[in-house]
């Protein structure tokens, strides 16, 4: 009987770690820090590479970042639903 809840504490741990790192992949937290980091390493690539506005012309990847991460949840839906 021990080893029955050791195995069920071990997937109930399990389960609230998954669910927590799924938290943390839709959350509007780490999607604010992708954006800002591919928005900084994007700047500076245009900066060593001499493009004209670099700090501009970043926003364009940042922005395109952004967007796919609000559309991926209704093609995620859209997908289901042809599956």
């Amino acid at each position: 009987m021990d080893s029955l809840e050791n195995r069920i504490l071990s997937i109930e741990k399990r389960n609230q770690k998954v669910e927590s790192d799924k938290s943390w992949e839709t959350s509007g937290t780490r999607k604010f820090f992708v954006a800002l980091f591919t928005y900084f390493s994007i700047s500076l690539y245009f900066v060593a590479i001499k493009v004209e506005s670099p700090f501009v012309s970043a926003l364009v990847p940042t922005f395109g970042f952004l967007l796919s991460t609000l559309s991926l949840p209704y093609i995620r839906k859209f997908w289901e639903k042809l599956k």
